[in-house]
């Protein structure tokens, strides 16, 4: 299971959406080199209100290309980077893959899949309309989020887009994906 990185991006402010750049550096056991979320610990502003010794499962955002391209057919313009994710993907279905799944990004890179983004009013407040369209309820009434998957770095290494991205799934029955 292979696809390709469309885009890396990173903001050193807590900003919602993040520019995109020739490439980014992935710290292991921090996140992305310059971003406002590298951390050992929570680095998201309402975690750390929380309780800030959390640890960081919220290291690298990544959302598939695919959610862009829906989202601009349903009248939302978004581009890669915009909802704030480090790694845009193409060819990957990042919502079905399971928890522990490994993302070998380009040569060296590797980023342990943690869980679902939780799409927050941000997301509203960057276009009127567009929560509803990353998160909503199944037909059970159950809560299905679509803004993407949340990793840590296991090993670091240059990313940039075009870069193959590998996928190695977790030894056992899989694990559901559970926001984080």
């Amino acid at each position: 299971m292979n696809g390709t990185i469309a885009a890396v991006s990173r903001s050193a402010g807590h900003d919602f959406s993040k520019p995109n750049l020739p490439s980014v550096r992935l710290l292991a056991g921090l996140g992305v080199e310059g971003d406002a979320h590298l951390g050992v610990t929570v680095q998201h502003r309402s975690r750390v209100a929380q309780d800030p010794t959390q640890p960081n499962l919220r290291q690298v955002h990544l959302i598939h290309a695919e959610l862009h391209d829906e989202l601009r057919l349903a009248g939302h313009p978004v581009a890669a980077g915009e909802l704030g994710e480090n790694i845009t993907t193409r060819g990957l279905d990042l919502l079905g893959l399971p928890r522990g799944a490994r993302l070998h990004l380009g040569e060296e890179a590797v980023v342990e899949v943690t869980g679902l983004r939780n799409p927050c009013l941000q997301i509203e407040a960057f276009q009127e309309g567009l929560l509803k369209r990353v998160a909503g309820r199944d037909e059970a009434g159950n809560v299905v989020r679509r803004a993407g998957i949340m990793g840590v770095v296991l090993a670091g290494g240059e990313v940039r887009p075009g870069d193959t991205v590998r996928v190695e799934l977790p030894d056992g029955p899989p694990l559901p994906l559970e926001r984080v």
